[in-house]
């Protein structure tokens, strides 16, 4: 049996992505903005529909600092941030000055408490700080308990920065994540469902907030004939280059997004009968997730030799990647001093949580190596 690498989640051509890469290539196309730039704008907005506007950007970080700053975070403000996640969603709070606050996670959906939320906020506002933004986070591609958060949100009238970088083609209700929040957020980096190679995209409803977006972007060039700066900027723009592979790759999103949820199913199939184990799902018919990865979480009764980290040494044998889930945002080093609200859901959920080999270039192969070495680790 081929022992090749079997990786967490790699990225799937289209096939398409060539041409636009060449057609960039052959105009000479071939630094930040350009005709590649706008028609990957274009076709993102007609996927979502409903009058969004998106600005394409260099990384998902990139559009999180954007948003920040649009929403006016400054020197001393604070921003509510979801624990659990990867550290790209808080780093961006820190590049403004402003203060994290994090949040734990409730074990529905892994993501932002409503319980924990409204403590966080009604004790900041005790101490004079009332929080300048919350970001949310669609992790592992599942939708948080949106209505929940934003009656939330709305209540205390504190904008949501919806990091939905994960979350591509994933919906609440039927719309699609990155629409709820004030912004959405987006990433195309190499392991999600489309990639740019690298990338990420600010979603509003004002197109004059995209262009504000898009000012700021390209190191807020006045309008001038010679180079005026008035406003600090930044080198934020997406390449004419990573836009070309997005339009290849948006021609493939909804194949991708079915594969992983496939790939799922295959998943849930393997483990129905393994007790020490459950599958993460979608909570009610309201959530619909990409399952970007299909994540498991062992049981607190289960043998302590049968744990995360002795599967995933297991798979590692097997020359298969896996990965613990995010580690909380409080637990890091870089973080270790700021406030958290919460008890401990996202240190369990760290503990006992692994992620699965999710991309949609899996072959059965693949699924038959994956599948053996799971079972004989079980058995």
């Amino acid at each position: 049996m081929d022992n090749k690498r079997i990786f967490l989640s790699l990225s799937q051509q289209s096939g398409f992505e060539e041409k636009y890469v060449q057609d960039a290539f052959k105009n000479s196309w071939i630094t930040s903005g350009g005709p590649n730039v706008d028609d990957f704008e274009n076709k993102l907005e007609d996927y979502f529909g409903n009058k969004v506007s998106i600005a394409a950007l260099n990384s998902g970080t990139a559009a999180i600092h954007l948003a920040l700053i649009l929403l006016g975070v400054k020197l001393g403000d604070e921003v509510i941030c979801q624990s659990m996640t990867f550290s790209a969603s808080a780093n961006p709070i820190m590049y403004q000055g402003a203060t994290p606050i994090f949040v734990d996670s409730e074990i529905d959906t892994w993501n932002i408490s409503p319980e924990f939320l409204e403590i966080a906020i009604k004790d900041r506002i005790a101490n004079g700080k009332k929080p300048k933004a919350i970001i949310t986070v669609h992790l592992y591609g599942m939708p948080y308990k949106i209505d929940e958060i934003h009656t939330i949100a709305n209540h205390y009238e504190i904008p949501i920065i919806e990091d939905s970088a994960e979350a591509l083609g994933s919906s609440y209700k039927g719309k699609k994540c990155g629409m709820f929040g004030d912004f959405g957020i987006l990433s195309f980096n190499g392991n999600k469902i489309i990639t740019t190679s690298a990338g990420g995209a600010l979603i509003s409803y004002s197109n004059g907030l995209k262009e504000k977006a898009i000012f700021y972007a390209t190191q807020s060039r006045d309008n001038a004939q010679h180079y005026e700066h008035s406003e600090i900027g930044y080198n934020y723009r997406m390449s004419n280059i990573c836009a070309g592979i997005g339009c290849g790759q948006m021609k493939i999103l909804d194949k991708n997004i079915t594969s992983r949820r496939s790939i799922h199913d295959f998943y849930v199939n393997i483990f129905q009968n393994i007790n020490a184990v459950t599958v993460f799902e979608e909570p009610n018919e309201d959530y619909f997730s990409n399952f970007w990865l299909t994540t498991i979480l062992f049981k607190n009764d289960s043998d302590k030799k049968i744990n995360r980290e002795t599967l995933r040494l297991a798979l590692e044998q097997a020359n298969i990647e896996s990965r613990p889930l995010w580690k909380p945002m409080h637990l890091q080093p870089l973080f270790a001093n700021y406030l958290y609200y919460g008890e401990k859901v996202s240190e369990g959920l760290f503990e006992k949580g692994l992620c699965l080999p999710s991309g949609a270039n899996l072959t059965s192969e693949d699924k038959n190596r994956i599948e053996e070495v799971i079972k004989t680790f079980f058995n």
